[in-house]
């Protein structure tokens, strides 16, 4: 793990998700990009209408010193740490800052159960995720210690997944955490039976040429049955595929995803298909 990105918005939430970048960095050798976004638009860059250039450069001179002092924390040193700074907001360039740094994960803050908000407003957030080609950590408290010692990975166990579940196989591993895979069964139409739900998992288990447990789950909904099964092992983190672009899996219809990524006590890790 090179290189690490963390948007910074200089709330409670972008410190804590820093943190966890700086414990992760200090273990792997790991570089840190730190990405502040400007609350400036393009408009505002090039049009003199209605808006002053004095303005537009005495507020970016304010973040520069914002983010400045933020980088001079404590907590920074003995990390390498390089500040980028974009001057509005496209959530979508953080998948290009990625590319083009060789940057391998992303961490970001998220408030919770309350949405996400600051800098990861309404579907921002959502934004991000899905245009992730690495995997993206959302942190929502501070973590005195991070260390993953077990990671619940959920998915439907179908051929979609297999590259989703590999990369969280490999993200594991190098965090030295014992993956727990687990099949959430739900009452209607998507509910199966032991048998065919073992067969069903059997086969995409072969196929990705793992020999490991899966637990199957019985709850009213997907999100609660990763959140039940998670707290009742004592899981440190959560991992849930994505489809990127195209948006959340099939497993993980509508908002189920930004769900449990909401609702989740613990950090939650998504994997792009």
């Amino acid at each position: 793990m090179k290189k690490i990105i963390v948007p910074v918005d200089f709330s409670e939430q972008s410190e804590y998700a820093m943190k966890v970048a700086v414990s992760l960095a200090k273990k792997h050798g790991s570089e840190i990009l730190a990405l502040h976004m400007l609350e400036l638009n393009q408009a505002m860059i090039t049009s003199s209408e209605g808006f002053h250039p004095e303005q537009t450069v005495f507020l970016i001179k304010l973040a520069e010193k914002r983010f400045k002092d933020f980088l001079e924390k404590p907590f920074l040193k003995g990390v390498v740490v390089t500040p980028i700074v974009k001057h509005y907001k496209v959530f979508s360039e953080l998948n290009e800052v990625a590319k083009e740094h060789g940057a391998e994960l992303i961490v970001m803050g998220s408030h919770g159960s309350d949405g996400l908000k600051e800098i990861f407003v309404g579907s921002n957030a959502e934004k991000v995720v899905r245009n992730a080609d690495i995997p993206v950590i959302v942190v929502k408290e501070e973590l005195e210690d991070f260390k993953i010692e077990r990671l619940v990975f959920a998915c439907d166990f179908k051929d979609d997944n297999l590259l989703a579940f590999q990369k969280a196989k490999n993200f594991a591993e190098l965090l030295s955490a014992q993956m727990e895979l687990v099949y959430i069964n739900t009452p209607g139409d998507n509910f199966l039976s032991n048998k065919d739900a073992y067969e069903q998992i059997n086969q995409f288990l072969a196929k990705a040429n793992a020999g490991q447990q899966v637990e199957i789950y019985n709850d009213y909904s997907v999100e609660k049955g990763i959140l039940n099964y998670s707290e009742s092992i004592m899981a440190d983190m959560i991992g849930i595929p994505t489809h990127g672009r195209k948006g959340l899996s099939h497993f993980f219809m509508g908002s189920i995803g930004e769900d449990i990524a909401n609702h989740s006590k613990i950090p939650v890790v998504t994997f792009k298909i």
